[in-house]
């Protein structure tokens, strides 16, 4: 059975320019992966009629067509025109959805002090769909829109991430969509997370297990210092991802840390509940990104009291009780110092597990005995600590964000460690 293809066209001017990151692309790439289709594309397009109208032409050869953005009310919002114009359908207004529109555009107009004729242009622009379509609601004043052109089935969503992800789940629920999706043969997803080995090593590990091929689909992704196995099995080979997963398993086993989607953070934070234990950070380097990733997931309140940025020396005396005669004799990024300051955040925060971390972020800053990119974290705990000294290669901003998951990392290893069973 062939695997029914999704092509995915993110629009948006300001995501051509550079000016924002698409985060709508991945996360549609990532839902059509998990619904078995395969992602043909993905097409990023300026809001230019022409360049719109291309990029729609080439996608409708698609199973699905997922489109993002362009459906607000001004000129240069043009998708729902120009979906309509390639599918070869004329546009009509949507009373029911006009309605609703104007009911939302009301109050913001009150909340402005502007009269209401300034809207009602917009309004009935937003409320003009493609002859067929079917309207998923609103998101904002945005409609999201599903329609099947007899060859592709089109899901418009709006741009912003958020108002796109709460309208996603009604488009799995319409008859077209599902239709498409019962197309695609089931197919077996295995996750393998490693950290503390380069990629090479995981592709080779791989090579060493048959490597992909014969109904087995892998990707390897680094990230952070961790990489990130896929394997994807049709109904035929689910025997042999089992045994490549497994033939991974021996060979890396040492530096797997997860088999599932979970994050380091959402790790972390499992661990400490699960062990009634309260965590906290002391941070120089990475200036709040540990505590930010850690307080990024929902329920983290359960374990997390807070943090210590103490990005300057006095910060590290005041806030943390470093000593300056430990700061003077071994200098603010050391293993020593960084002892001191996860003692000092456990002491001072009250928390049953402390990780600190500090090192030379760059770009200046670096001497020949402590370079850029060196870093050393410590963390402590009730029934012991672990420490580790790296030095990270990359910019500032990868040496921070390296040294923010492997600060993580040593969390977890310490939590891991049967010193911390409680």
């Amino acid at each position: 059975m062939t695997r029914p293809r999704a092509a995915i066209v993110v629009t948006g001017s300001e995501l051509v320019r550079g000016e924002r990151e698409d985060r709508n692309g991945p996360f549609l790439a990532a839902e059509a992966v998990r619904l078995g289709l395969e992602p043909a594309r993905i097409a990023i397009v300026g809001d230019r009629a022409r360049d719109l109208e291309r990029a729609f032409t080439e996608a409708f050869d698609a199973d699905l067509c997922l489109v993002s953005g362009g459906l607000g009310p001004t000129h240069d919002d043009r998708t729902v025109e120009l979906v309509a114009r390639v599918a070869g359908r004329s546009l009509v207004l949507d009373e029911e959805l006009e309605r609703q529109i104007g009911e939302i555009s009301r109050t913001i107009a009150e909340r402005l002090g502007r009269p209401y004729a300034e809207f009602t242009t917009g309004v009935r622009k937003q409320a003009t769909l493609p002859e067929g379509a079917v309207s998923l609601g609103l998101a904002g004043t945005a409609p999201g829109v599903v329609l099947d052109t007899g060859g592709c089935v089109v899901v418009v969503l709006p741009g912003p991430p958020r108002e796109l992800q709460r309208l996603w789940p009604r488009a799995l629920e319409t008859e077209p969509v599902r239709r498409v999706v019962a197309r695609a043969p089931a197919r077996e997803h295995r996750v393998l997370r490693f950290f503390g080995t380069p990629e090479s090593a995981v592709a080779e590990a791989l090579a060493a297990a048959g490597g992909e091929g014969g109904g087995v689909d892998v990707t390897i992704c680094a990230r952070e210092f961790e990489i990130h196995v896929d394997l994807f099995s049709e109904p035929s080979a689910v025997e042999r991802g089992a045994a490549v997963a497994a033939s991974l398993r021996e060979t890396l086993g040492r530096h797997l840390f997860t088999e599932d989607e979970r994050s380091i953070s959402e790790i972390v934070i499992d661990l400490c509940r699960a062990r009634g234990l309260t965590l906290a950070t002391a941070e120089s380097c990475t200036g709040g990104l540990v505590a930010s990733r850690i307080t990024a997931v929902p329920g983290a309140s359960d374990v997390f009291v807070g943090s210590v940025v103490a990005y300057a020396n006095a910060t590290k005396e005041e806030g943390l009780g470093v000593s300056d005669a430990l700061l003077a004799e071994h200098g603010a990024v050391s293993a020593e110092v960084a002892a001191a300051m996860a003692h000092g955040a456990r002491e001072r925060l009250g928390a049953d597990v402390a990780v600190a971390v500090t090192g030379v972020a760059g770009p200046a800053g670096g001497t020949p005995e402590k370079p850029v990119g060196l870093v050393f974290a410590h963390a402590a705990g009730p029934d012991g600590e672990k420490s580790v000294r790296t030095e990270l290669p990359g910019d500032r901003e990868m040496i921070r964000g390296r040294a923010t998951a492997a600060s993580l990392h040593l969390v977890r290893r310490l939590l891991e460690s049967r010193h911390t069973q409680v």
